[in-house]
């Protein structure tokens, strides 16, 4: 399980550090090619800086992965933009790359999500981490529901793959926050990194749509808990305008909990 407690934020690929910089940022994710492509990520320029920075950078994989997808023209190239994103983050020193858990399209049951996720990191040859998150949404998600992802850990868990726990999916998927943390370690044994986002939805809505900390359904000091809980960096992903006072706000209820 990765720490200390630091608080960062999803930011723009193009300047992460100086980003970071202007909104103290302790950590960064980002993506290294666009979310809603299949293509290469490109080589960097910066990748060196990238790499020699102390600030942990995250690396969020394309939205279109899906390695548990049943149909092949899905599957197989899930498998490789998630290697093509590793070996990119690998050359800037990421601490992790973060995928979703993926959803059973095409037919079959959530029983054959955890064989392929299996085979896929079986089939992976990087030195960076992959960290699999948490969905909110879909009858055939693969890590929506805690028992499923407790089936998928039965599975996986001994190759030492990373969990992501995201608030606003938990509560949009119908999983109550309280004691979140606790449940979740005990079916997956780690929480490697938080993405900590308020829900602009009602509890159980199965909708994806992220708010800042304290201006979504979620009552506030439930997100600040699951953060102090999990003892993990914490990443934002709320809306750009709100995230610089996110993370202050974090911040304070991480390091005085009882102010």
């Amino acid at each position: 399980m990765s720490s200390p407690m630091l608080i960062g934020a999803h930011l723009s690929n193009k300047m992460p550090l100086e980003e970071a910089g202007a909104i103290g940022a302790e950590v960064i994710q980002c993506f290294l090619s666009n979310p809603q492509s299949w293509k290469k990520p490109l080589p960097r320029d910066d990748a060196k800086e990238l790499a020699a920075s102390p600030i942990p950078i995250y690396v969020h994989a394309p939205y279109l992965v899906n390695v548990v997808a049943k149909v092949p023209r899905i599957r197989i190239p899930s498998r490789r933009i998630l290697a093509e994103t590793c070996e990119a983050a690998s050359e800037i020193g990421a601490a992790g790359v973060v995928v979703h858990g993926g959803h059973v399209t095409g037919g079959g049951d959530l029983g054959e999500a955890a064989e392929r996720w299996r085979k896929a990191l079986v089939q992976l040859d990087t030195d960076v981490p992959v960290l699999i998150e948490n969905t909110a949404s879909g009858d055939f998600a693969a890590a929506r529901r805690l028992e499923d992802i407790r089936r998928l850990w039965e599975e996986i868990g001994d190759l030492e793959v990373g969990f992501v726990l995201d608030t606003c999916h938990a509560w949009a998927g119908g999983e109550p926050l309280e004691g979140l943390v606790e449940r979740i370690l005990a079916v997956t044994g780690r929480i490697d990194l938080v993405h900590a986002n308020n829900s602009r939805d009602r509890f159980d809505s199965r909708r994806d749509r992220h708010a800042n900390l304290k201006d979504g359904e979620i009552p506030p000091e439930l997100l600040a808990e699951v953060v102090r809980d999990a003892a993990a960096p914490a990443v934002v992903e709320t809306p750009s305008e709100g995230q610089e006072a996110d993370i202050v706000w974090l911040r304070d209820q991480v390091l005085h909990p009882n102010r």
